[in-house]
């Protein structure tokens, strides 16, 4: 089967691997679509995202979906050919978390995560024509979520967990702070929960073009000179950028809260976080998700269509192109879509 192998920094293959087969109580998946994360650009490009360090060829992916192939043994309630997503946490060792932590499987101290190197040996990810995966993972998709959407299932539950950590966004004003793929789920995310209104900021157009498709009532061309709204009650920093702190902190109302969703650089870069203590903010991390998974299935099934978030499609053997178009902001990208099965004729 092919697979979409990074080797080193700058060095991506498609590599023929063998078909897996499932053992008890997994199941193996044709896969059909996944989409492109930052972290599968940062290992493409650096070695690495975060503290996860590239020690071995790793195969990407984690947003992903596809149609069960076979069941092994012992596996029940799944049949043959059930389009399905994949939740691709799974936590390591049986060590209880403290009472803080209870349900929050997302912060167990070692989690293997689909596509990642942060535990060695690394854990492969599904950007392949195949995958095993165990019977626990698989989350079926409703009838009228495609496989294709079903693949943001993952990403759409990323936004929503940090509109879970934000509590109730019923009849509020929020601002997004980055309008990458993230930041648009996350604009739909607040819009499905109750939001009154939901203002989206960047510095691309085509970004905010995406953000007012998923529901965004405004928009902030910070690339034009615009700036922030001021004495926002909630706001979602989803740029990542460790520049915007200041004036996101600004933004926010006296006794707000912000909403930390955008990972923030693993090393030492300036940052203006004085309000944060004089305007008394309560500053949120988000990190994955546990089981919004299922709420954003269900969102979808729903009506919240995140179609307006794909921006390009790839076949399989042009993976190396889906990550660098995913790579450059003036691309005009979004979320980037590879085609994992066959392409029909035609497609790119």
């Amino acid at each position: 089967m092919k697979s979409v192998v990074v080797h080193g920094p700058g060095d991506l293959r498609i590599d023929e691997r063998p078909d897996p087969v499932p053992g008890a109580g997994e199941v193996l998946l044709a896969m059909e679509w996944g989409g492109v994360c930052g972290s599968d650009v940062g290992y493409w490009k650096h070695g690495g995202t975060g503290t996860a360090v590239l020690k071995d060829p790793l195969v990407l992916g984690h947003e992903v979906a596809g149609r069960i192939a076979a069941l092994g043994k012992g596996v029940t309630g799944l049949t043959e050919s059930q389009p399905v997503t994949v939740h691709p946490a799974t936590p390591v060792g049986d060590e209880p978390l403290p009472d803080r932590l209870a349900g929050r499987t997302n912060l167990h101290p070692r989690v293997r995560y689909f596509g990642s190197a942060a535990l060695h040996p690394h854990t492969d990810g599904g950007f392949s024509e195949y995958r095993v995966v165990r019977a626990a993972q698989i989350r079926p998709l409703p009838e009228n979520v495609t496989t294709e959407h079903g693949a943001l299932a993952e990403p759409l539950a990323v936004a929503m967990h940090a509109v879970h950590r934000a509590g109730d966004v019923r009849g509020k004003t929020v601002l997004v702070n980055g309008a990458g793929p993230i930041g648009a789920l996350v604009v739909a995310a607040a819009k499905h929960r109750g939001a009154a209104a939901v203002i989206a900021a960047d510095l691309s157009a085509a970004s905010l073009c995406v953000a007012r498709a998923m529901g965004a009532d405004e928009t902030v061309d910070l690339g034009s000179g615009a700036a922030l709204p001021e004495d926002v009650e909630l706001v979602f920093e989803a740029s990542g950028a460790a520049a915007a702190l200041g004036p996101v902190l600004r933004a926010t109302a006296r006794g707000g809260t912000v909403v930390q969703v955008g990972n923030l650089p693993g090393a030492a870069v300036p940052a203006a976080l004085g309000d944060l203590v004089t305007r008394e903010i309560t500053w949120i991390g988000s990190y994955r998700f546990v089981e919004e998974i299922d709420d954003a299935l269900l969102a979808m099934h729903q009506g919240l269509d995140v179609s307006p978030v794909i921006s390009h499609r790839f076949g399989i053997d042009r993976a190396a192109e889906a990550l660098a178009v995913a790579a450059d902001r003036t691309s005009g990208s979004s979320k980037v879509m590879l085609r994992l099965a066959a392409a029909p004729p035609g497609a790119v």
